[in-house]
């Protein structure tokens, strides 16, 4: 059973960070024609276009992507559930829920500014992820760096960022019981 669980959590949070990314994309209006950004969309617009005749945008808000990404978490959960042989509580799998996608899309934030961190050490050039990602990120890296300047050269932006996020992923664990679970 732990294998099963293995392989469908694993195919589930890589969706549902696809999913994430789509709604990311959309809502900092990063460049669509961007390979990156091209197989997000393939990869979640069979799902998404149906959902966006029954859920318009909320304005810059993407409300099909958003409770895509849920659907995605509650289906994870159910399965998995239905794989342990325990009961099902409603409840508790919606709350469960919102905070997973939540959590989820802090920790693809993580990884993204991780990755674009480390590769700015060796970026050459033009890099379609690399562009993409900066696109993602310096919405919320900007204000950092408008507070604290760089230090020779030395960005400390992202440094503090995760600073941040860990305080809070912290203090969240400290009062949801589950939130260090999921």
């Amino acid at each position: 059973m732990n294998a099963m669980s293995f392989l469908v959590s694993t195919v589930f949070d890589l969706y549902l960070m696809v999913v994430i990314l789509r709604f990311w994309l959309q809502l900092v209006r990063a460049d669509f024609y961007n390979p990156f950004s091209q197989f997000v969309v393939k990869a979640t617009q069979p799902i998404v276009a149906p959902m966006r005749r029954i859920l318009p945008s909320m304005g810059s808000i993407d409300t099909a992507s958003v409770v895509l990404a849920f659907l995605v978490v509650l289906a994870k959960m159910l399965v998995l559930t239905l794989i342990a042989g325990a009961g099902i509580d409603i409840g508790i799998l919606l709350l469960f829920s919102v905070v997973a996608v939540i959590k989820n899309a802090g920790v693809l934030l993580f990884w993204m500014l991780l990755i674009r961190a480390v590769l700015s050490w060796f970026n050459q050039g033009y890099n379609p992820v690399v562009m993409i990602m900066t696109q993602l990120t310096e919405p919320i890296l900007a204000p950092i760096r408008r507070i604290i300047p760089a230090i020779g050269g030395l960005d400390l932006s992202v440094l503090v960022l995760f600073i941040a996020m860990n305080f809070i992923n912290i203090l969240f664990s400290q009062y949801i019981p589950f939130w260090a679970n999921i």
